[in-house]
């Protein structure tokens, strides 16, 4: 793999509250730039040069070559996420169009899926910001602060997919380009994730009570409902999901095989 483009790391992360443990004090370490974006924004910020490693959306490694996954964490869960679920005034599997959030590409690839495969339907996805709809897709805090009203019907995407596959699932993981050296970089990833999941407590009074989190859901979000290691099931799950996507033509067939950064 070549070289850095620059002296410090460049860091591409998600915003969201569910990123926190994985650049846990990384912003006070000089020779590392995190930069914080929506996550369908990271993958052209990749592509540029712009950032050395980004917290990508699993659906974008099949977007361009050249990529390599970075196993020092992720964001995934084992079961319901509680910030990725389906809104609906009528029953899900009467579903005909989703409004959905354009932010993750992931998201609404795996609600594309698990219409497909465990409703055997292909609902109509259009933009939640032009036409909210009777269905929704909606991920991130908002999901947990700003819950909309008046829709009896939910799923949780996570859980979901486990009923479905019995395996996690992966939202995001980290992702270099293979021509990228990352020298210590994974090494101070892995510090980073261990010192965040250390200091749960502080990232709950920093970033998820003043975005309207209550404490005690926002201490089980971390700790119980999303999962930050990256491990041979997780990538086994990746894996499944990118040939799922590929069967039901979200990404070109066959879908790329991993690479591993070591």
């Amino acid at each position: 793999m070549g070289s850095a483009a620059s002296l410090a790391f460049r860091v591409a992360s998600v915003s969201y509250l569910n990123s926190k443990p994985l650049i846990y004090g990384l912003d006070r370490n000089p020779g590392i730039e995190v930069s914080l974006q929506v996550p369908a924004r990271l993958i052209d910020g990749l592509q540029r040069g712009q950032s050395d490693i980004a917290l990508l959306p699993t659906i974008d490694y099949q977007r361009h070559d050249g990529l390599a996954i970075v196993p020092v964490g992720g964001i995934g869960c084992d079961g319901p996420t509680l910030t990725v679920r389906l809104f609906s005034k009528r029953p899900i599997d009467q579903t005909k169009i989703v409004a959905c959030d354009p932010e993750s590409h992931t998201s609404v690839a795996l609600a594309r899926i698990i219409f497909a495969e465990h409703f055997g339907l292909h609902p109509e996805f259009t933009d939640l910001h032009r036409a909210p709809g009777e269905t929704r897709l909606l991920i991130g805090d908002k999901v947990v602060c700003e819950e909309p009203a008046g829709f009896d019907h939910q799923l949780d995407l996570g859980s979901a997919w486990k009923e479905m596959t019995g395996t996690p699932f992966v939202f995001a993981v980290w992702v270099a380009r293979t021509s990228t050296i990352l020298g210590d970089l994974p090494s101070k990833l892995e510090q980073a994730k261990r010192e965040g999941l250390a200091h749960v407590d502080e990232l709950v009074r920093q970033y998820a009570v003043p975005r309207g989190w209550p404490p005690d859901l926002a201490r089980q979000y971390l700790t119980t409902n999303l999962k930050y290691d990256i491990g041979e099931a997780q990538i086994h799950a990746i894996e499944h999901f990118h040939q799922l996507a590929a069967r039901h033509g979200l990404i070109s067939s066959p879908a790329r095989p991993l690479r591993i950064y070591r």
